[in-house]
């Protein structure tokens, strides 16, 4: 595992024998520099926390492939070209996540939330809370890259 690892309520546990879940997440970008978060689901692990859209990855699926799936899915969504853009594992008491994240920039149809989700576009500094810890990196990156 070359990523840097984020532990979040105690993670770590048996992190050598537990799988690394993949997962694309998609930072759809509208101008001035406004970015879609949504909530998570009722009934997931951290329910109502903040984050960016997106899901695993399917058995042979492409992080691309994946995303343009998730997206239409969850929010509605048919994406443009979305290449990978940074990744970082998260080590969760539920799961070691790989979240792989994409900027999203073109995108036909509006964000449609289909699994009982909220959703807000936001400004850096965000202003919604919770924030999904594996989403507080991403929110600096992106503070970082438009300096």
């Amino acid at each position: 595992m070359t990523d840097p690892v984020l532990v979040v309520d105690g993670g770590g546990v048996s992190e050598a024998t537990r799988p690394i879940v993949e997962v694309a997440v998609g930072i759809l970008c509208r101008a001035p520099d406004q970015y879609l978060l949504t909530t998570r689901p009722p009934g997931k692990a951290y329910a109502g926390y903040w984050e960016f859209p997106g899901g695993k990855l399917e058995a042979g699926e492409s992080v691309e492939a994946a995303l343009r799936r998730e997206l239409e899915e969850e929010i509605g969504v048919t994406i443009g070209a979305a290449p990978l853009w940074r990744s970082s594992v998260v080590d969760y008491p539920h799961a070691l996540v790989r979240l792989n994240f994409c900027r999203v920039t073109q995108w036909s149809g509006e964000p449609t939330m289909r699994e009982g989700q909220a959703f807000a576009w936001q400004s850096l500094p965000v202003q919604v809370t919770p924030v999904l810890p594996g989403t507080v990196p991403v929110l600096a990156w992106l503070a970082e890259a438009r300096d």
